[in-house]
């Protein structure tokens, strides 16, 4: 108690009373920590919780400056706080409008109890190794592919705009999705936790004006869906039966089964990242 007297004396508090709690402050408290964890999880799904993370950030550092009296600090962040609200509005957007759309469909609590209990580790060595053989399969009869292999950033928002498949990851079902003149060729795969969990799905295209003409648009969704998320995304030319790997922005055409499974094998490292033109060119 002495502690925290002289933490709100330092802050301009000279009076500190012993809150009294009583069972419906008790429950009061427990009921708003779990709605607040409960969609801090929802969020979780989506490509915003990268973006949340920051926000928190943000907020543990203003946190700091109100402990070490930083006025500079907390000049900017009061006379921005207003500004802040509406960015973090505009940036939330797409999850806020799918939160009201499930709350009017009566879905928002389903998704709050919903059992979550899939594995946490990434594509393991059997998902890659039929991923890579589905692939080669493809490019061999040049059939179109494209398939993305989830890591960090959630592809919930993604996964939506296709049809959930919820299957093991294989080889013929690979195929089979991606077969001429089936329901579910055109578009995207998602793999997650080693299974299928979407087809059909939508990508964001990119907006570099670098891109060859050579390139179509199944290839300019796996460099858009690269730039705003970490997943490995592979591509099967129609056109080649060519292999190619879009991470980060960058583009690596023109692969071998045995560098495809090497390169989506390895865990992604920050380096210095050259435009994916310039590995075209190299024809990687």
């Amino acid at each position: 108690m002495e502690t925290f007297k002289g933490l709100f004396s330092s802050l301009g508090i000279t009076e500190f009373a012993r809150p009294s709690l009583g069972f419906t402050d008790i429950l009061d408290i427990l009921l708003v920590a779990y709605i607040i964890y409960k969609l801090i999880f929802w969020i979780k799904e989506t490509r915003a919780w990268v973006l949340f993370k920051g926000i928190l950030v943000i907020f543990a550092l203003a946190a700091v400056a109100t402990l070490l009296k930083l006025n500079t600090i907390l000049f900017i962040l009061s006379n921005t706080i207003s500004v802040g609200i509406i960015a973090v509005i505009v940036v939330f957007q797409p999850e806020l409008r799918k939160a009201l759309e499930q709350l009017g469909k009566g879905r928002f609590i389903n998704s709050f109890v919903r059992n979550n209990e899939e594995a946490d580790d990434k594509a393991n060595n059997r998902t890659v190794d039929e991923i890579v053989k589905a692939a080669a399969k493809m490019g061999a009869v040049k059939t179109g592919a494209l398939i993305l292999i989830e890591q960090e950033v959630p592809l919930g928002d993604l996964e939506r705009t296709g049809i959930p498949i919820d299957a093991i990851v294989s080889s013929q079902l690979l195929i089979n999705i991606f077969e001429h003149n089936t329901p579910l060729h055109d578009g995207a795969v998602i793999v997650r936790h080693n299974r299928v969990a979407a087809a059909t799905c939508f990508l964001p295209l990119t907006d570099s004006n670098e891109i060859s003409m050579e390139l179509g648009t199944r290839h300019r969704a796996a460099i858009g869906a690269s730039e705003v998320s970490d997943a490995y995304v592979i591509v099967v030319s129609e056109e080649t039966g060519a292999i190619s790997l879009a991470r980060g922005g960058v583009l690596y055409r023109n692969l071998t089964t045995d560098q495809l499974k090497g390169m989506i094998s390895q865990p992604q490292k920050e380096t210095n990242k050259k435009p994916f033109v310039n590995i075209w060119k190299r024809g990687l």
